[in-house]
């Protein structure tokens, strides 16, 4: 049976079942944040995410995972290019990422990047990740992200951006306090 045989394909066929953990309308570009407070994210390995192999090349997730991140803060209200027009320019900057790979996935399959907001301090805030093919995990990764000005320096998250973090944040996060 090939690969295309064995299982339907829910970005071509509108009456595949949805992948795990995903609303029954999921194709929207940005994914969706579920009632559970985690965003979903579908995306298809295409040939140039991978090795010679067709086996998901390493750095390919963390392109698959920045868009999971960016696609989370889009649905929080937050829009890159409006954060860079705030306050004088303003953007997150990966400080550190801790990343366990327990599988694979290959040319065409569809994955779902789960993003959801971890603690969240001064200038900095920790994004949790999840890679799944088949609603099994096959990647995940802790975040630190820091909020930094156009010159690159970093920012304490100001009131109006912790606020709107806050729906997001898990108890007990830093999110009122001083500006």
């Amino acid at each position: 049976m090939s690969r295309s045989d064995s299982k339907p394909d829910p970005l071509r066929d509108p009456n595949a079942p949805a992948p795990t953990g995903l609303s029954k309308d999921w194709p929207d570009l940005s994914g969706r944040i579920e009632d559970d407070g985690v965003h979903r994210l579908a995306v298809r390995v295409y040939y140039e995410d991978t090795d010679f192999s067709g086996v998901v090349y390493h750095a390919s997730y963390l392109r698959f995972m920045e868009r999971g991140r960016s696609d989370f803060m889009r649905w929080t209200g937050i829009d890159h290019n409006d954060l860079m027009d705030a306050e004088g320019g303003l953007a997150f900057a990966v400080r550190r990422m801790i990343i366990e790979f327990a599988g694979s996935a290959g040319i065409d399959d569809v994955l779902t990047i789960e993003t959801w907001m971890g603690d969240m301090r001064g200038a900095s805030m920790l994004v949790k990740q999840r890679v799944l093919l088949e609603g099994r995990p096959i990647i995940t990764a802790d975040v630190k992200v820091a909020l930094v000005t156009r010159a690159g320096k970093p920012r304490r998250m100001p009131l109006w951006l912790r606020k709107i973090f806050a729906p997001h944040a898990p108890e007990g996060a830093e999110v009122d306090g001083p500006e």
